[in-house]
């Protein structure tokens, strides 16, 4: 009898809540605010997720994706950090690498990275960085010795295909012309025109989705290093970023510098709201978002698509933001040297 009466006294006290969560969601759509263009592989996982995470949200609400392109997401992170509500209604899905901008001061950040609400991040992933075959380069010493070296392609300055060939020159003393500017999803268009003959990217989007299937395929392309501590099984023959430090005796300053750059590959590919939302509202979406993870009609779609999940929570991500964002005045400077600051 004792256990009935507190198990009806739960109900009792918790049924307001629940009915309050249901009612605000139940006739609500939730906008995910993708940073990129259509057919990009975090504008492929926004639609997908929003395919799946209402189910998981008492009310059942609607998902819609809208697509806010510029500067490599930096448009959508400062839309969604401060002119978004703060009511829960609004995500994004951004850069991993935007905390770079903040910590070498770009006067266009307008967010505090570790103050955004972390919702969840579907995988983490390292980056390589490949070129055309085509190329004269076949290795990271070819390039280092190039007399006209490779160009690659990118978007913002806080996009992979900027800071990555960047770090490469800083910290392998390769050569690679960086070749910044391009919207979102036409560095691809124009490698197989050969306007530029390499570029960064994530492992995950490199064997996600086209046109990569088909260049692996074809061999257009070939894969110079990656950032993983450990090589990917499906790269056996790539050295790692760490192989290649030791291999040219790098110094420690340039080690903890890539160290911090390549840890937005712990972060991988993160849903952000705005600061300041109900905490009842964070925790609904944050559940949800690992229910959705872990649904098996969701999960048998991610193996369809090809896309890897390996999620991260909420709350380790916010851990992840509070601790990156804090680094020594050195490590900075060489941050501002190699973005260009």
């Amino acid at each position: 009898m004792k256990r009935i009466l507190f198990a009806l006294l739960v109900f009792l006290v918790s049924a307001p809540n629940l009915q309050a969560e249901g009612t605000f969601y139940g006739d609500k759509t939730v906008t995910i605010v993708a940073g990129f263009g259509p057919g990009s592989l975090f504008d492929i996982w926004a639609r997908f997720i929003a395919q799946y995470m209402g189910k998981h949200i008492p009310g059942n609400p609607s998902f819609i994706v809208q697509n806010m392109t510029g500067a490599g997401s930096l448009v959508a992170a400062n839309y969604v950090y401060g002119i978004a509500k703060p009511d829960g209604l609004t995500l994004g899905v951004i850069q991993p690498v935007l905390y770079f901008d903040q910590l070498i001061g770009r006067k266009e950040v307008k967010f505090d990275w570790a103050k955004f609400t972390w919702i969840g991040s579907y995988t983490r992933t390292a980056s390589i960085l490949y070129v055309r075959a085509d190329v004269p380069q076949k290795t990271i010493e070819d390039v280092r010795k190039a007399s006209e070296p490779p160009k690659c392609g990118a978007a913002g300055t806080a996009s992979i295909g900027y800071y990555l060939p960047n770090l490469f020159n800083e910290t392998l003393g390769t050569k690679f012309n960086i070749v910044a500017g391009y919207p979102s999803g036409q560095q691809d268009l124009a490698m197989e025109r050969g306007e530029i003959q390499c570029r960064a990217l994530t492992v995950t989007a490199f064997f996600g989705r086209e046109p990569y299937f088909r260049w692996r395929k074809e061999g257009f392309v070939r894969v110079l290093l990656q950032t993983g501590r450990k090589r990917d099984p499906r790269l056996p023959d790539v050295p790692t970023i760490y192989e290649l430090m030791d291999q040219y005796k790098t110094p420690e300053g340039d080690r903890r510098l890539v160290s911090v750059l390549v840890a937005s590959g712990d972060v991988g590919y993160p849903i952000v709201a705005a600061p300041g939302i109900q905490a009842d509202r964070v925790k609904t979406l944050r559940e949800a978002f690992m229910k959705t993870m872990s649904d098996p009609e969701f999960l048998a779609e991610a193996k369809k698509k090809r896309l890897e999940v390996d999620p991260t929570s909420g709350e380790e991500l916010e851990a992840m933001a509070k601790e990156v964002i804090t680094q020594p005045p050195e490590v900075i400077e060489r941050m501002k040297k190699l973005l260009g600051k």
